[in-house]
């Protein structure tokens, strides 16, 4: 019989392949100009927590990697701030491409976006955005109830295995002191989700 750690190494490895064939996917679904993606997630294929951007930002771009430059800086800061190990952290974006249309419910990001929920498994999305949220909502995830873009800083409920918080926009919280604070007071509910967590 196998033990835990040799279930969660069989559970990784499967997570891994199934990303690396997403991946893949994400790749051949639009033209090969650079200047539009494609981009991919980064972290932890099993992952506690999803961190999802509406779309990537031009150093996304050019790396083809999700949350690299200012805004994984500020979030890896703010997740070590709140007592999280990175390593229960994977972040992605609702868009792949610059130029995906994020109001299809049915368009090739919403197809993407359901398939890495679904490879994750999540415990927690955080909607990084009301937008982000608004997304969440238009692609129906399985036995999903609609989330309320407005209640920032709130857990809700987004599946029976899966909750959801609602913060500000990353990208849009860097350059303005206001907009930051309204991110942390919002962001920090994280921490105090996380501490909430029964031990394994």
């Amino acid at each position: 019989m196998a033990d835990s750690d040799e279930i969660s190494e069989r559970y990784l490895a499967r997570a891994i392949k199934a990303l690396n064939a997403l991946n893949d996917d994400i790749a051949d679904a639009g033209d090969d100009d650079p200047a539009d993606g494609p981009v991919v997630g980064s972290g932890v294929p099993n992952a506690d927590i999803m961190l999802l951007k509406a779309r990537p930002r031009p150093s996304e771009i050019a790396e083809g990697v999700a949350f690299f430059g200012r805004a994984g800086a500020a979030i890896l800061k703010s997740i070590t701030r709140v007592g999280i190990d990175p390593l229960l952290i994977y972040g992605t974006n609702c868009a792949k491409r610059a130029s995906d249309d994020l109001t299809r419910k049915d368009g090739p990001p919403a197809q993407f976006l359901l398939r890495e929920i679904q490879i994750i498994e999540p415990k927690i999305i955080v909607c990084l955005g009301e937008e982000t949220a608004e997304f969440v909502n238009r692609i129906r995830v399985p036995l999903a109830q609609p989330l309320d873009p407005e209640r920032l800083g709130e857990v809700q409920e987004l599946t029976p295995t899966i909750e959801a918080l609602v913060t500000p926009d990353i990208d849009e919280s860097l350059d303005d002191e206001s907009a930051k604070r309204r991110f942390w007071r919002a962001f920090r509910e994280l921490g105090r989700w996380h501490d909430a967590l029964p031990p394994y």
